[in-house]
C-alpha cells in the first residue's frame, strides 16, 4: 500500500460512506498519512545513498564505523562502500570480507588463502585482471584489507595479471627431397 497516495474514503463501505463524521475523518488522516510518508522518504538515508553528495557518504561513513573507508577514494567506491558497510561487519576477519573489498576497490579479483598456492600458514594473497589497479588505488585497497582481516593474517602480495589477445598465426612448412637418376643402358 502506497501512503503518499492513500484515500482512506475510499477504504469505507458504502454504509460508513454516507457518514458525515467518517467522511471528515478520513479526509483529515488521509491528509496526515501523505504528510507522514513525504516526511519517512525524506529521512530514509540508507535507501537514497546513490543521490546523497559525497559530504554526506563520508559522514555516514564516520557514522557506521566504517575504520576501512577512504574519504579520498572516487564517488562511486564510496557509494559501493557505504552500501556493504552493515554487510561487512558482519563478515569481518573472513576471507569473504576481503573479497568483498577486493571487488569494490578493484571491481574482480579473487582472494587466495596460503593453502591454494603453497604459501604459509595464515597468509592470503589477492589476485586481480584490473590494469587500473594504480599504486594510488593499491594503497586505499591496502588500508581497507587491513581493517577487514582477520588479525593473524598476513596479505603476502597483490598480484596484477594483464592479459592480453591477439592474433597468432603458426605456419608449417614440409619439404622432402628425392633424388632419383636415370642412367640410360646402352
Amino acid at each position: 500500500m502506497d501512503l503518499s497516495n492513500l484515500e482512506l474514503f475510499k477504504l469505507q463501505t458504502k454504509l460508513m460512506r454516507n457518514d458525515e463524521a467518517v467522511m471528515g475523518m478520513s479526509a483529515a488522516l488521509s491528509q496526515q498519512f501523505q504528510e507522514i510518508a513525504a516526511a519517512v522518504k525524506g529521512i530514509s538515508i540508507y535507501s537514497q545513498i546513490d543521490q546523497l553528495p559525497e559530504e554526506a557518504l563520508d559522514i555516514l561513513a564516520w557514522q557506521f564505523g566504517a575504520d576501512w573507508y577512504d574519504a579520498n577514494s572516487n564517488v562511486e567506491i564510496k557509494r559501493q562502500a557505504i552500501k556493504d558497510v552493515l554487510y561487512l561487519a558482519r563478515i569481518r576477519g573472513t576471507p569473504a570480507a576481503v573479497q568483498r573489498v577486493v571487488e569494490i576497490y578493484f571491481g574482480d579479483g579473487a582472494v587466495e588463502e596460503w593453502f591454494d598456492y603453497a604459501g604459509e600458514p595464515y597468509h592470503f594473497r589477492v589476485v586481480t585482471n584490473n590494469s587500473a589497479a594504480t599504486n594510488e588505488q593499491a594503497l586505499l585497497f591496502l588500508k581497507a584489507v587491513e581493517s577487514v582481516k582477520n588479525l593473524r593474517s598476513k596479505l603476502d602480495a597483490v598480484i596484477i595479471q594483464s592479459t592480453e589477445s591477439m592474433d597468432l598465426y603458426k605456419g608449417f612448412v614440409l619439404q622432402m627431397i628425392d633424388t632419383i637418376t636415370v642412367k640410360q643402358v646402352v
